[in-house]
Parts: structure tokens; C-alpha cells; sequence
């Protein structure tokens, strides 16, 4: 019997292995600042489960390395996964000493890299499987209960991330606050702004090509180059506008922050307006046509609903791009979960980086998953109703 190798699976392998053999599993360090020492699974475990946790990963790569059936690697990758989860808070407690609360114990390289493999291995097998977009919200959620649990249940209380946390929940809800509110407000800025231009730029063809290059320049402009010109404008509304202080409009802070956001927006939302209006079959207009539809009826009876996938796609593009620019708005006093980020950077404490790094990559990836889902479930009810 011939055995056939999986071409993804070969490189699953490859990195796991070197994850799971040379690569540190744990970093412990006696206090939050000082260098750490690198743990290998078999040292930062207890006797019996890191060897348990290395055959998971052997048979996993193993797996994943021949041509399996889909059922046994996607049972795999999440038997993989979840230990990996669980296990890192037991290196956690394990490698504490008793009554030190001035310790650290963060996951390391070879950790990051094995979650990586495994859940690249799933997201192999939910690609091919090909399930519905309800099923890959389903998931989701699954995924979103089970690390609830995991942080309810104090299995992760001893690793370092959550000690940050620890000293920082009240300031970790607020700035968590902060960061939605800026991603989502300057998103619905954006829609509001940039659907009605969208629909002018498509039935105005002399417009189009302006303010697409207008917004396809202020698309180049980095972000923090962006916010700084921002301050100085804003801060002059402030000093001379009345009333404009009071509503929160100053040179540095959450208003900067917003109106960069808002712009930077204005280019996905525009251009997948104008695409997806441009990609209404004539032959649907046509009909409206000669049904007696009136402009306004056929825009949004008509085009508007069949070009909606295509403009959700745009909006998926600006919330995921928001939450994770929302970061750098912590520069210049907007908030977010970029706070954690630059003070770890300044401190020299990693932990407290992935404090804030961590949930902004959670929340890009859950918007990502939940607006291709409702994008593909909108696109095939609008082929259905007009089949």
C-alpha cells in the first residue's frame, strides 16, 4: 500500500514538529520585566502530560501529513487545539512557584506556532467541507463559549496575560469600549456618507473618477501621518467654534481618531457602491423599466438589493481595517485597545502588549467570519429570488 502525502499537510508537519521539539512552549520570568527563560514542553508540563501533549501533536502532524478523511482531521485539529488551550494555563501553575505573585509564565514561540498549525489544519478542512455560512457562525460561537468557559473556569489565571488583566480589568472594559466605539461609529459614518455618494458617483460618470482619486489618495496616507495632520484643524475648531469643545472636538483624542477612521472609510464603502451598481444586469433594469418603475423605485427596488452582496463586502473590508487602525488612535489620547499595546512597548512587557493585541485580532476575526457569512447568505437569497 502506497501512502499518499497531503501538500498542505506536509508543511503542517514540518512546522509542528519544530514547534513541538525545538521550539520553547513557556517563557518564565521573575517578574514582568526582566528577560525570561525558555521552557520546552517537556519542562514547562508535569511528568506525565507533556509527553501526553507531544504524542497529541505527533499524531495530529501525522494526520494532517497523509491523505486522512476530512471527519478525522478536523477531529483532530480541534483535539489539538484544545489541549493546547488547556495545557498552556497547567504550564501556567506549574511553573509558578507557590506564593509568588511577582512571576510570569507567558506561552512562547513554539505555543503561538502549534495554535497557528492546527488551526491553519482546520481551516483547511472547514474550507473543503464547504459548510453553510449558519454552520461557520455556529462554529464561532462554539469556539467564542469554550475560551469563555476557559477564562470563567481560573485555568489561565496563573499565565502572565491574564495577570496584566488582572490589574487592569476596569481600564481593560473602557478602552474595550473606546476601541468598538470608534471601529463601529466611524463605520456608520461612513455608510451614511458613503452610500448616497457611492450612487451619485454611479449615476454621475464625470464624478466618478474624481472622487474616487481623491479618496484612493487619502488611502495612501499612513495613519499616523494622518492623524497628526488632523490635529491641528481639529484643534482650531475647538478653539474658535462654539460648542464645538464641549462635544468632544480637540486636536488630540477620540475626534482625530474618528475622523481618520471616517476617511479612510470612505474609499471601500464608495467603490463597492459604485461596482456593485455597475454589476445590476441591464436586462433587470430593463424590466423595471417596462413595469412603469419610476428612477427612485428602480434604485432601490431593483439595483440597490441585487448590488447589496457586493456593497456588504466593501463594509466588511472597512470594519475589519477599523478595528485593527483603532490600535493606533492610542497615540494621540483616542483610546482602544492600543493603550495596552504602546504601554507594553514602552515597558518592555510583552504580556501587557498582547493584552491589547490579542482581543483586537479576536474581534477582526470574528467581524470577518460573521460579514462573509451574512455577505454569502445575502447573495444567495438574491439568487434564489431572482431565479
Amino acid at each position: 500500500m502506497t501512502l499518499r502525502f497531503d501538500k498542505l499537510g506536509v508543511v503542517i508537519a514540518a512546522i509542528a514538529a519544530y514547534a513541538a521539539f525545538a521550539a520553547p512552549f513557556a517563557t518564565f520570568r521573575a517578574n514582568r520585566i526582566v528577560p525570561g527563560q525558555a521552557r520546552s514542553i517537556l519542562e514547562a508540563l508535569p511528568a506525565t502530560t507533556g509527553p501526553l501533549l507531544l504524542a497529541i501533536v505527533i499524531v495530529a502532524a501525522l494526520i494532517a501529513l497523509l491523505r486522512t478523511p476530512l471527519v478525522l482531521r478536523l477531529a483532530v485539529s480541534v483535539v489539538a487545539l484544545a489541549a493546547l488551550a488547556l495545557l498552556v494555563g497547567v504550564a501556567g501553575t506549574f511553573l509558578t512557584p507557590a506564593g509568588n505573585t511577582f512571576a510570569r509564565v507567558s506561552p512562547a514561540s513554539g505555543f503561538w506556532i502549534l495554535i497557528f498549525t492546527f488551526t491553519l489544519l482546520l481551516a483547511d478542512v472547514l474550507t473543503r467541507l464547504n459548510l453553510s455560512p449558519s454552520a461557520r457562525i455556529g462554529m464561532l460561537v462554539v469556539a467564542a463559549v469554550a475560551i469563555g468557559l476557559l477564562l470563567v473556569s481560573g485555568a489561565w489565571n496563573d499565565l502572565s496575560i491574564l495577570k496584566e488583566y488582572a490589574n487592569r480589568a476596569d481600564s481593560f472594559w473602557a478602552e474595550g469600549s473606546k476601541h468598538v466605539t470608534l471601529a463601529l461609529g466611524s463605520l456608520l459614518a461612513a455608510v451614511v456618507v458613503g452610500l448616497p455618494l457611492g450612487i451619485l458617483c454611479h449615476r454621475v460618470e464625470r464624478l466618478r473618477s474624481g472622487v474616487l482619486n481623491v479618496l484612493n489618495i487619502i488611502q495612501t496616507i499612513p495613519s499616523i501621518a494622518l492623524f497628526g495632520l488632523l490635529i491641528a484643524p481639529l484643534g482650531w475648531i475647538a478653539t474658535h467654534v462654539p460648542g464645538a469643545a464641549g462635544l468632544g472636538i480637540r486636536g488630540i483624542g477620540t475626534a482625530p481618531a474618528f475622523v481618520a477612521l471616517f476617511l479612510y472609510s470612505l474609499l471601500p464603502v464608495v467603490a463597492n457602491t459604485v461596482v456593485g451598481l455597475a454589476g445590476v444586469p441591464r436586462a433587470a433594469n430593463d424590466a423595471a423599466r417596462g413595469m412603469g418603475m419610476t428612477d427612485r423605485q428602480r434604485l432601490f427596488g431593483v439595483e440597490f438589493p441585487l448590488a447589496f452582496p457586493v456593497i456588504l463586502t466593501g463594509i466588511r473590508i472597512v470594519l475589519v481595517q477599523n478595528i485593527g487602525l483603532a490600535t493606533i488612535a492610542a497615540l494621540i489620547g483616542g483610546g482602544g485597545f492600543g493603550v495596552f499595546v504602546f504601554q507594553g512597548v514602552g515597558q518592555t512587557a510583552m504580556d501587557l502588549v498582547l493584552l491589547g493585541a490579542v482581543p483586537t485580532v479576536a474581534l477582526a476575526f470574528a467581524a470577518a467570519i460573521i460579514l462573509d457569512a451574512v455577505t454569502e447568505m445575502t447573495a444567495t437569497k438574491r439568487r434564489v429570488e431572482t431565479a
